[in-house]
């Protein structure tokens, strides 16, 4: 286990580098980075074909309300760092790990010195694996793990995106393959804050609050399979096993967000895709998506995105291609 002061583990663990190498091993890894958040909608340019970016941010400067489609995941190493979302503000200090979730507003506010580390990945190369809809929790809302909300799992989330830093700094052969698997530790972790038995059933014994989170992982995998078609709320509840109320209840508890802001979602992640990686028109998109008709998609994606598709389209479009940057 790796023992933290934040900023010197780099220094006092063999096998991390001196933190001026691990700037300068990312800087000529990024070489073809930079970040625009200017125009609303970030597109992340990964290096070398990949679909993760790894830095140590030691900037002064923040970056302004902006979104993208990639999830973020920051820790400070040295100093605090300060996170403005929608809805609610957040002091990142020293350790503290914030998860953004993909197309959610954000600015990031830096102080005068300090440094952080950034992970950014596309979560789309995993999601298609069977049971990923159930750590969609984490993925959904942001999400604040820190040494006091989350004492049984900090420790080793902590050392799990130290360990993905040096992976990255390495380059060894399948780097990605090997990032990518501590990203699905991570968030399994993560998970443990939305589905912790003994909270959400505690009138079951263990035995039974077992066998209720395996009955909403495979509730969330149907959902990820049929959430083009109309899906009802007596539906689920009753292949639960579940009252409606009783089922509404614990949903909103274990995703935060009712069922039916959970199935928007769901549907507006997939035409999300859609809309960045084909040329189908976007009536065909709602459609496809389970949208009963283009002025409920156009509201709903607006809502969620706070773009309309039609923007998001040419905001993401029009980002340009990535330019040659030393920072990082």
């Amino acid at each position: 286990m790796i023992d933290l002061n934040i900023k010197d583990c780099f220094e006092s663990q063999n096998e991390f580098p001196p933190i001026d190498r691990a700037i300068s091993a990312i800087i000529r890894k990024n070489s073809r980075f930079t970040r625009n958040s200017s125009g609303g909608c970030e597109k992340v340019w990964y290096p070398e074909d990949s679909a993760v970016l790894c830095w140590i941010n030691i900037e002064k400067a923040g970056f302004e309300t902006h979104w993208h489609p990639s999830v973020e995941i920051i820790m400070p190493l040295d100093n605090e760092y300060y996170v403005n979302l929608t809805h609610e503000s957040f002091v990142l200090k020293e350790g503290d790990i914030m998860i953004i979730p993909p197309g959610e507003l954000h600015e990031l506010l830096a102080p005068p010195s300090g440094m952080r580390l950034i992970i950014v990945f596309d979560y789309t190369v995993i999601s298609s694996i069977k049971g990923f809809s159930g750590l969609w929790g984490p993925l959904s809302n942001p999400t604040l793990i820190t040494a006091e909300n989350a004492p049984e799992i900090y420790e080793k989330a902590k050392n799990i995106l130290l360990t993905i830093l040096n992976e990255y700094i390495e380059n060894a052969p399948l780097w990605e393959i090997s990032i990518y698997s501590l990203l699905m530790r991570f968030f399994i972790l993560a998970n443990k804050k939305y589905m912790d038995s003994s909270i959400l059933f505690p009138e079951a014994a263990p035995l039974k609050q077992n066998k209720y989170i395996e009955k909403f992982h495979s509730i969330f995998d149907y959902i990820d399979k049929n959430y083009m078609n109309d899906l009802t709320l007596e539906e689920l509840a009753d292949a639960a096993g579940f009252s409606k109320f009783h089922f509404s209840r614990i949903f909103k508890q274990v995703t935060n967000s009712s069922f039916p802001e959970y199935l928007n979602k769901r549907r507006i992640r997939a035409a999300e895709t859609m809309l960045l990686d084909t040329s189908l028109p976007i009536t065909d998109i709602a459609m496809m998506c389970g949208f009963s008709s283009i002025s409920t998609f156009n509201r709903v994606f607006k809502s969620v995105k706070h773009y309309t598709p039609t923007d998001f389209k040419k905001l993401y479009n029009s980002q340009g291609t990535p330019q040659s940057s030393n920072t990082a």
